[in-house]
């Protein structure tokens, strides 16, 4: 294991970063420095990098709070980066070296964010599972993502029915590179009403990611007599559209405002795309899923795929040592 070093990231190490992430096997702009530090005022940093002598293998945007790491909260999710091409050893001996470094600078747990394998450019490359059962992590969460398969798309006739009232209504789908009109509009104070909760990203702050992202993130609104009657903002990579934020007003259903706007997305904006995310429908920390909003995703041939969340002891990176014999 001496020929495995970890270090804390630096900013002077910006671009090294980046373009890593880049050729990396993990399929999203998230993990791009732009993206992570435009909230490095709320997290403190604690990504790191790992390195075979002076070649780098794998990194980890991670956050600390207190004596913990976790995979970065400020992202929707996380874990090792690694290329395309990591062999499995390299991989468990890349892993127990974070783990050891984390336990030698008196860190006691390591919390990670499981990266949903449709965000995986090779998908038979992802040992992860096979280190956290040696580790003995404790799952602590899973979410379900509704993800549609652009190959076996399908609509139920709620869905369907939902698309020809679109029809009768006249609605229009339009791509706009601002957010204003669907955040204060629509957004906003259907999250108060309904959740009493803000988004997640500022109005501000998407704006500003937009501007870093132009061709990442994207914004798609329903009109209904010249009026923003439903949105969608789209986190957008190459095998995925990810539904960051979806939203409808009181006349949604009446209107099928969302079902043709989506029916838009998955046929004509993002068809040759592998996968359309809808996210996820889960509540209390997973522990429930809202069921009709499961319905209505699963309506456009969503299914679902688990995303884990799992903390570890660090002082237990030598069970890995048995691992490769």
């Amino acid at each position: 294991m001496a020929d495995y070093k970890v270090t804390l990231y630096k900013s002077s190490e910006k671009e090294t970063w980046n373009s890593f992430a880049l050729k990396s096997n993990q399929d999203t702009f998230l993990f791009q420095r732009d993206f992570m530090d435009y909230h490095s005022h709320t997290f403190r940093d604690f990504s790191l990098m790992v390195y075979k002598k002076d070649k780098l293998m794998a990194m980890l945007p991670a956050n600390l709070v207190e004596d913990a790491v976790y995979s970065h909260q400020g992202l929707t999710y996380g874990s090792l980066i690694y290329s395309k091409e990591l062999k499995t050893t390299d991989f468990i001996r890349v892993f127990r070296a974070v783990l050891e470094f984390l336990n030698s600078s008196e860190i006691n747990s390591l919390t990670l964010k499981e990266l949903p394998a449709i965000y995986l450019h090779n998908q038979s490359n992802n040992p992860l599972a096979y280190v956290l059962f040696k580790m003995k992590a404790e799952l602590l969460r899973t979410d379900l993502h509704s993800v549609v398969s652009t190959a076996y798309k399908s609509y139920s006739n709620s869905r369907k029915e939902g698309v020809k009232r679109a029809g009768k209504s006249n609605l229009k789908v339009e791509e706009s590179d601002a957010f204003e009109s669907f955040w204060n509009q629509i957004l906003i104070p259907n999250l108060e009403t309904r959740h009493n909760v803000k988004p997640v990203h500022s109005l501000e702050e998407m704006t500003l990611l937009k501007s870093r992202f132009p061709n990442h993130i994207r914004q798609f609104n329903v009109f209904h007599n010249e009026k923003i009657v439903a949105g969608v903002t789209i986190f957008e990579t190459e095998n995925v559209a990810h539904c960051q934020y979806i939203s409808g007003n009181e006349d949604n259903n009446e209107l099928g405002s969302l079902d043709c706007l989506h029916h838009h997305l998955i046929e004509n904006v993002y068809g040759d795309k592998p996968y359309f995310d809808f996210g996820t429908s889960n509540i209390n920390l997973g522990q429930q899923i809202n069921k009709g909003l499961l319905f209505w995703k699963e309506g456009f041939g969503a299914r679902s795929i688990p995303q884990g969340f799992y903390k570890m002891e660090t002082k237990n990176y030598k069970l890995l040592d048995d691992t490769l014999i």
